[in-house]
């Protein structure tokens, strides 16, 4: 009897990868011949984002800063192959709800939104870099630079219409981002089941 591992593979709002690459994302400890489901439900990457709070964070390029918050969030975006504008609502929305900001008693209630504080959005396409096999990361699941780069834009243009004060670097450019991490309190946020705001 094959087991069942389908359960625990979201997904909706997540994007399917090309049928040669994925073997590089499954483990090979698992017969995917004995589990049909799971071999649908792994062909799926989703967009992410790492995040972190912060009592300040700036950018710069070339000595020059690019944009600067105080207390708010640092996004470090990453993009990858198939994804479009409603995966990044769907992240935005995730990322400017949660609550990691703390309330009157110190504990995580209250979202960006509550403290009024700002976004300062970077791309980071490393963030799809695949390190599982020798010393040289892979980029192979980053999106291309023009799709990665108009997703990003209307990111931060969502966020921006949100009322949020929204600062960011420079796409493509070798960047300096220098933060206070406030706690540290960092996450990885993906698109996928459950990424609204409750």
């Amino acid at each position: 009897m094959s087991a069942d591992y389908s359960h625990s593979c979201p997904s909706i709002g997540a994007r399917r990868l090309p049928d040669d690459q994925v073997n590089r994302y499954v483990p090979a400890s698992i017969d995917l011949s004995a589990a049909p489901a799971l071999s649908s439900k792994l062909q799926f990457l989703y967009m992410r984002a790492v995040i972190q709070r912060v009592s300040q964070a700036s950018v710069s390029v070339d000595g020059a800063v690019t944009g600067a918050i105080g207390k708010g969030i640092l996004v470090l975006l990453g993009v990858t192959k198939g994804d479009d504008a409603t995966a990044g609502e769907a992240l935005l929305d995730k990322i400017v709800n949660l609550r990691i900001f703390p309330d009157g008693a110190g504990k995580m209630n209250l979202s960006v939104l509550d403290t009024h504080g700002g976004l300062l959005v970077v791309s980071q396409f490393t963030l799809y870099g695949d390190c599982r096999k020798g010393r040289r990361p892979s980029f192979d699941m980053a999106a291309p630079a023009e799709e990665a780069k108009r997703l990003y834009e209307q990111f931060v243009e969502m966020a921006r219409a949100r009322g949020l004060p929204t600062e960011t670097g420079v796409f493509q450019a070798h960047m300096d981002v220098s933060l206070v991490n406030d706690g540290p309190v960092t996450f990885l946020i993906e698109t996928g089941n459950g990424a609204g705001s409750k």
